[in-house]
């Protein structure tokens, strides 16, 4: 008989496309142990496959939860340009390699495995270049995966120019996809709609603002990038950023947490929010809460108040001047009067079947003869054109 070596599957969630070395692997890490222990006392593999599974049954809660079948959720990244979401990504299903450029959506998945062996999926999307293509949301949510379905936008903290545009346009498409999406399910399942909005309000229960906020339809996390370089800012524009996260976070009933590549506790802890948007595990601990606007902000949804962050930072000499029908209006006034909006009209984008990492010998190649036969005709037809205009100007004459 062929013994696999065994390995204790991380919590972090796999890759697709990684092989496991044996069945043993998918047992939990505690059990795997155990295994490994037991096979020096003499014991029989079937017998040490009966304690383990007798193990599992008298773990009480958690063996239930393991023996749920295989579930399915989706997750979708969106935010500012290179603010680290394929970072992210990569950070979580423990991918060393390094971050590539994201051209429109881009999709994968991770797989968790279970005591009882099914493996929990998550399909991952990515939205690319800013908010240029915004409307590509429709894509990751729909009918299918928004009942399942969780958004983190990642936005660039060192870019506070583009952080509000970014921000409102990002989150007003995949809002009005979600909604959408809802209603669909909602006449061919009956009763969807009120759950899930029954689940966005669970948090505002009790809360103090339950009559102000305007919790987002699914599961949302902001995440404010590029913490490392956020840090060095004067202290009043850091105190404004966070502020305005905070409003902007707590109105839509979502997380807000920083992130950097560079500090390794920032890495940990959206690993393991992601786990819990992924997988449904433990979010991040409620005592790991932070506010203060001099350290890296983590704030669970529902856990931040009004009353706590305070009026919005009206630029001096402002004040008489603002008129806001709401407070996200109110708010987005303040913000942009400090920090002026870069212009949020599209811009072309580089051409990416001129990027290397697509390259294609044989794909390419034929494009280049295509591009040239595309010319020669141009050129053609312009001459042409020369020559009927000259011709018709000949019998004029």
């Amino acid at each position: 008989m062929t013994f696999h070596t065994f390995h204790c599957p991380k919590q972090t969630g796999e890759v697709g496309e990684q092989k496991r070395t044996g069945v043993w692997n998918d047992l939990s890490c505690s059990s795997g142990q155990n295994f490994a222990l037991n096979m020096s006392k003499g014991d029989s593999i079937w017998d040490l496959a009966i304690e383990t599974v007798h193990q599992q049954e008298k773990d009480g809660k958690d063996g239930q939860q393991e023996n749920r079948p295989a579930e399915e959720s989706s997750v979708l990244l969106m935010g500012s340009k290179t603010s680290g979401k394929t970072s992210i990504i990569l950070r979580f299903l423990d991918r060393d390699e390094a971050a590539k450029p994201t051209t429109a959506l881009e999709f994968t998945f991770g797989r968790r495995a279970r005591n009882n062996l099914a493996k929990d999926v998550v399909n991952i999307w990515e939205l690319g270049g800013g908010t240029f293509l915004s409307r590509l949301v429709d894509t990751a949510i729909n009918v299918n995966s928004v009942r399942q379905l969780a958004v983190i936008l990642v936005l660039d903290l060192s870019r506070p120019d583009d952080l509000w545009v970014t921000m409102e346009t990002l989150l007003k498409q995949a809002r009005a996809a979600a909604d959408k999406s809802i209603a669909e399910l909602d006449k061919l399942q009956p009763g969807v709609k009120q759950a899930l909005r029954k689940k966005a309000w669970e948090k505002y229960d009790e809360h103090p603002d339950k009559d102000m906020v305007d919790p987002f339809p699914v599961p949302l996390v902001i995440v404010g990038g590029k913490y490392d370089v956020f840090q060095d800012f004067d202290s009043e524009k850091r105190k404004i950023i966070c502020k305005t996260l905070r409003f902007v976070a707590h109105n839509y009933g979502a997380s807000l947490l920083f992130f950097s590549l560079k500090m390794k506790q920032l890495i940990d802890r959206g690993r393991v929010m992601n786990n819990h948007l992924s997988f449904g595990a433990a979010a991040p601990q409620l005592k790991s809460m932070q506010l203060e606007h001099n350290k890296p902000i983590y704030i669970p949804a529902g856990a931040d108040a009004f009353q706590q962050i305070g009026p919005p930072p009206l630029p001096e000499g402002n004040v008489g001047t603002m008129s806001a029908r709401n407070p996200v209006e109110l708010w987005k006034q303040a913000f942009t009067g400090h920090f002026p909006q870069v212009s949020a009209v599209p811009t072309v984008q580089d051409d990416p079947a001129k990027d290397p990492q697509y390259a294609e010998s044989s794909i390419d190649a034929m494009r280049q003869q295509k591009d040239e036969e595309l010319e020669r005709y141009r050129k053609n037809a312009e001459r042409k054109s020369r020559e009927i205009a000259r011709m018709r100007d000949g019998l004029k004459m």
